[in-house]
């Protein structure tokens, strides 16, 4: 089936991308739309201007649209620049939100779409070892929950960052894949990449309560 995927850049847009592909599905085109307000409810917003390098390196067209401002214009974004593509299904990264769930979903039934949400209600433990699993490189980006601060920034999601990330889910009730907005990510590499993408410039805003790493400037490189 020949699919678009709702793409951020983050874990798991990559991670249901790649989840569909290894069903024998065919993601032809990587959907971004770019909210107006950056802490959306929808739709991730963190340095969303990469976005052409990560669809360069995965081999894959990317369509993006602007939003005018309200959640309601942000929905309707996405199902103008969903009517116009050759596609039958939608593969989203949603993991547990029923807010982003409903409303996508509403969107792609007013369009005749199947929405596969190959991370859907699965264990966050899990879903999270499945992600080291998979090859996939992500890097945080964004920081916003106790016990995460602006050091969290810019490192990979390894093993040992995810035995430090359980730890602070188990002390805080954080939510260990990042679901409640504690944080996000954006990828380097993955099985789906055919190079690599390396951050060379780079800012970090600290502030109480979180952080942010806004990528200047970032480069493909040759896998090894």
């Amino acid at each position: 089936m020949r699919l678009a995927t709702l793409f951020s850049g983050g874990k798991d847009s990559v991670l249901a991308t790649y989840l569909m592909e290894g069903q024998g599905h065919e993601v032809v085109v990587l959907v971004n739309v770019r909210p107006r307000d950056p802490h959306s409810w929808v739709f991730h917003t963190p340095n969303l201007a990469v976005l052409p390098l990560m669809a360069e390196a995965m081999g894959k067209r990317l369509v993006t649209v602007d939003s005018s401002g309200t959640e309601e214009d942000d929905l309707k974004a996405l199902g103008q620049v969903l009517s116009g593509l050759e596609v039958e299904g939608v593969v989203t990264g949603a993991i547990a939100s029923d807010y982003q769930w409903d409303r996508i979903n509403h969107v792609c039934e007013g369009l005749g779409l199947r929405v596969f949400s190959p991370l859907w209600r699965k264990d966050q433990g899990m879903l999270m070892d499945e992600l080291l699993d998979s090859g996939i490189k992500a890097v945080l980006v964004s920081v916003s929950a106790d016990g995460l601060d602006s050091s969290w920034l810019g490192k990979e999601i390894d093993s040992d960052m995810l035995g430090s990330l359980r730890e602070v889910a188990k002390r805080r009730g954080m939510n260990l894949a990042g679901e409640g907005g504690e944080y996000e990510t954006t990828v380097l590499d993955s099985p789906l990449h055919a190079k690599s993408m390396q951050i060379i410039d780079s800012e970090t805003y600290a502030v109480r309560d979180g952080g942010t790493l806004k990528i200047i400037k970032a480069r493909l490189e040759a896998k090894a």
